[in-house]
């Protein structure tokens, strides 16, 4: 059986670190990108799985670390057959436009949700075309919807989000002629540490999100693309989202 390489980023805790789990426990051999270089659970997964987890430095705000991850993934292998951008922050989510709004944190929110799938996309997209599989997932939210909007708040996440949607949209334009298949993937109210520490009152925990993710991932074929889009589905319930 060929071996499946599979690159996740964000994958220091949370989902990314629960994408980690679930994909070795696939068979993937993985590349997990760490944005912090300390000693936590991803170290410890990594003592775990020595010839399978890669941990990888990956900063995707910064793009020279990006391009420097993309090198050392390169030494180890000329194709990428699954990569899921799930980093992504949060920012302000209680500030109206009648408040005063943090203009240089909305941009770091859009560096990181935004350009910083770009980069990465941008970076490792030459190694995921030489897959057979090609496909990439990018774990965006129902906050990205325009169509089914109802906040009020939420600025800098809800607009990368829909930044994030688009990218999605230009880049399946572009390249599934060359048989790229691409996923947008809102993952449900999931008890990360987007809001800085652990969100308990969320409804999935990182594992069920991350077994969600995969499964939806892993049933790609099901979901066909509508009206040119690529599928964005609610991985926890299956349902498709709108644009």
């Amino acid at each position: 059986m060929t071996t499946q390489f599979a690159l996740v980023t964000g994958a220091d805790r949370g989902v990314g670190l629960g994408l980690v789990q679930e994909l070795l426990g696939q068979g993937f051999t993985v590349f997990a990108g760490r944005y912090a270089a300390s000693e936590g659970p991803l170290q410890q997964l990594k003592d775990l799985h020595k010839n399978n987890l890669h941990l990888v430095d990956l900063d995707i705000s910064n793009a020279e670390s990006v391009r420097a991850a993309a090198s050392w993934v390169g030494e180890y292998t000329e194709r990428i057959d699954l990569l899921i951008n799930n980093a992504g922050i949060l920012g302000d989510i209680e500030a109206t436009v009648l408040d005063e709004l943090d203009y240089a944190e909305m941009q770091e929110v859009f560096n990181v949700n935004a350009l910083g799938t770009l980069r990465v996309t941008q970076a490792f997209l030459p190694m995921l075309l030489h897959s057979e599989r090609k496909l990439l997932a990018n774990i965006s939210s129902e906050a990205g919807s325009i169509g089914s909007c109802t906040r009020h708040n939420w600025y800098a996440y809800c607009m990368s989000k829909a930044a994030l949607n688009m990218q999605s949209a230009l880049i399946y334009n572009q390249f599934k002629s060359q048989g790229l298949k691409l996923l947008v993937l809102h993952p449900g109210y999931v008890q990360s540490y987007m809001h800085g520490e652990l969100n308990t009152k969320a409804s999935l925990t990182v594992e069920q999100a991350a077994s969600n993710i995969v499964r939806t991932i892993n049933n790609y074929d099901s979901y066909e693309p509508v009206d040119g889009k690529p599928p964005y589905i609610h991985t926890a319930t299956g349902e498709r989202l709108v644009w």
